[in-house]
């Protein structure tokens, strides 16, 4: 059997507005659309993505939240309705989705092999998370190649955000052990934001892009730095800085997913890709893809 690879790894945020603005069969509510340059960044994506063969997708959620450990997907299929909890009126999705089990129980064992602590989550009627699904719809709307779904352990919240990261980094070198030892083809997908400081009342008409803005100037200004160490391949660096974009942009990277990416990747010193970057409630957003077997940007 020939090595397994990533052969991709994107940076894929999960606002439900990005699903509701787009009005797929899945979603129940309906919109006037919105959030433009986000969703054509997602478009330029999955025109980059159709280049690869891809074999499963493995995504992290902040949005699985585990009080003990880190939990992987562990029965072949999950199907149901995900309402979001904070935006029920724009997020009511059904979903159908396949698993794939065997490089799960793989990530689990290595996982263990590093130290973390993990556990397969074998509960065949589980409600997969809202942040899972949207990334997954938003990089492959078919649904027509199996998962892998990671949820955040509380790490950084009990032991502090450089223990954290030295977690994620050690699940995510596991994670690539295992699917190069699958001898799959892997595109994996960390679904967070970047700054995350947002508003807590939505306008008249949710939709409504003249009030669509970033929270503040500093979560701007913070955004940029980070996304610019992606472009210029300076990923090490962004590391370092971590602890420090985490408290002062109340960055969703404090529930590890991008630290994992970058982990599997074995910490990129070549450019990625920026499809796109946009506000949604105030928070950053940025679409950014790394495609490790060039070595380049795509």
């Amino acid at each position: 059997m020939s090595q397994g690879q990533i052969v991709a790894g994107v940076l894929a945020p999960h606002p439900p507005h990005l699903i509701y603005a787009e009005n797929p069969p899945q979603n129940e509510p309906r919109s006037q659309g919105g959030w433009d340059v986000l969703r054509w960044g997602y478009e330029r994506l999955r025109r980059d993505l159709k280049d690869h063969a891809i074999d499963v997708i493995v995504v992290h959620s902040p949005h699985w939240k585990t009080v003990t450990g880190t939990h992987v997907l562990g029965c072949p299929e999950f199907s149901g309705l995900s309402v979001d909890p904070i935006f029920p009126n724009l997020f009511r999705y059904h979903y159908e989705l396949t698993v794939d089990v065997e490089l799960a129980q793989a990530i689990v064992r290595e996982g263990a092999a590093e130290g973390v602590v993990m556990s397969l989550m074998e509960n065949p009627d589980f409600r997969v998370d809202y942040g899972t699904i949207i990334s997954c719809h938003l990089v492959r709307p078919a649904f027509d190649i199996p998962i892998v779904a990671i949820s955040s352990a509380r790490t950084f919240y009990d032991f502090g955000n450089d223990a954290g990261t030295h977690e994620m980094l050690a699940l995510g070198r596991a994670t690539r052990r295992a699917i190069e030892a699958s001898g799959k083809r892997a595109l994996l997908l960390a679904s967070n934001s970047l700054s995350h400081r947002h508003f807590v009342k939505e306008p008249e008409v949710v939709e409504d892009m003249s009030r669509e803005h970033i929270y503040h100037h500093g979560q701007y200004l913070w955004d940029m730095h980070v996304i610019e160490l992606m472009k210029t391949g300076r990923c090490k660096q962004l590391l370092d800085e971590m602890p420090d974009f985490i408290e002062q942009a109340t960055s969703e990277c404090k529930e590890g997913s991008l630290q994992w990416l970058l982990g599997a990747l074995e910490v990129p010193d070549y450019p990625a890709e920026v499809y796109g970057y946009g506000s949604v409630i105030g928070t950053g957003n940025a679409v950014i893809g790394w495609h490790p077997a060039r070595g380049v940007s795509a």
